[in-house]
């Protein structure tokens, strides 16, 4: 039996240390349009009860765009005291060096473990400024930093090499997909700095599709974005991800996870406002998205329910 991770482990062990995927919440709103601090709580505790390896609180599901400064204390505030150690609390930065700064300098003063480093604002950049980007937001903490790949910020295989040099850069999450270059970044800096226990994340939207080809360049882990609304179907396939059985895996993709893809790609944004209706339906208010995402249409969200009910049904099947 292996033990469980402690909170005064590194965090890279607790991020592998635990037994479910990593959990993204979901900013909760109320009528008001403000923050639903209670709603929140709540959330991130019942992920946290459910058997998340990890909290992320404020990153892309949880609208970090759209968050003010305040905002964002306050969440990061509230995920830490609802996780109370049990899990690490991992919270997003990002916009250009100056306000990720900002972000993650504010998130440890909140009590967070680290940090995920969202793409830079708007720009473009070569892979020389990206590098002195990631390398200024992880000297201005002591959290470890977890770099995010997607949209703006693509990286070369040298680029990750001279990132995991980087003091308390830990590691990469993919949100690209191309797994010809992931592979060649895992191979890059597996030659440039052997032993190096550089971290790798499948953070693509619904991260369980590709699951079996990332764990086939040897990437277990991953955010789900289901667990927020739908944890029992994301832990079935967690467990049967890693434990190598591939026949679970295999129905819930075809039955559940396949057509979820297939419904969130009717809708732009749906990868956030798809996620949050699913949450509204699980029995817990947290609110609409916030402008500019819109919500799902009345149709689409009774598509949801009827797939998540036939996702439980399937785990009926199975067992």
């Amino acid at each position: 039996m292996t033990s469980e991770p402690l909170a005064a482990d590194p965090l890279a062990a607790r991020l592998t240390g635990g037994r479910g995927p990593l959990f993204f919440p979901v900013t909760a709103y109320g009528p008001d349009g403000g923050i639903d601090l209670a709603a929140f709580r709540a959330h991130v505790r019942a992920g946290v009860d459910a058997g998340a390896a990890a909290v992320f609180a404020c990153c892309g599901t949880g609208e970090f765009h759209a968050l003010s400064p305040e905002e964002f204390r306050l969440c990061v505030r509230a995920a830490v005291e609802e996780s109370a150690g049990r899990v690490p609390v991992l919270a997003g930065t990002g916009h250009g060096t100056a306000l990720a700064i900002a972000y993650a300098r504010a998130a440890e003063e909140e009590g967070a473990d680290g940090l995920l480093a969202m793409p830079p604002y708007l720009v473009v950049a070569d892979q020389p400024g990206l590098i002195r980007h990631y390398t200024e937001l992880a000297a201005a903490t002591s959290l470890d930093v977890i770099v995010y790949q997607r949209d703006n910020a693509v990286f070369a295989p040298e680029t990750v090499v001279a990132l995991s040099r980087v003091e308390r850069i830990i590691g990469l999450k993919d949100g690209l997909g191309d797994l010809d270059l992931m592979q060649r970044i895992v191979s890059a800096v597996r030659t440039a700095e052997p032993g190096r226990d550089f971290l790798y994340f499948n953070g693509l939207p619904t991260a369980e599709l590709t699951g079996l080809a990332y764990r086939g360049i040897g990437i277990g882990l991953y955010s789900s974005a289901v667990f927020a609304f739908a944890p029992d179907i994301a832990l079935a396939f967690h467990r049967a991800l890693t434990t190598g059985d591939d026949k679970t895996v295999n129905r819930l993709l075809d039955g559940f996870f396949v057509p979820l893809v297939e419904l969130r790609n009717r809708g732009r944004g749906y990868a956030v406002s798809l996620v949050k209706a699913g949450v509204r339906l699980s029995g817990l208010d947290v609110g609409e998205v916030r402008p500019p995402l819109c919500e799902p249409t009345a149709a689409h969200t009774e598509a949801l329910a009827a797939l998540v009910a036939h996702g439980r049904t399937l785990l009926e099947d199975a067992a």
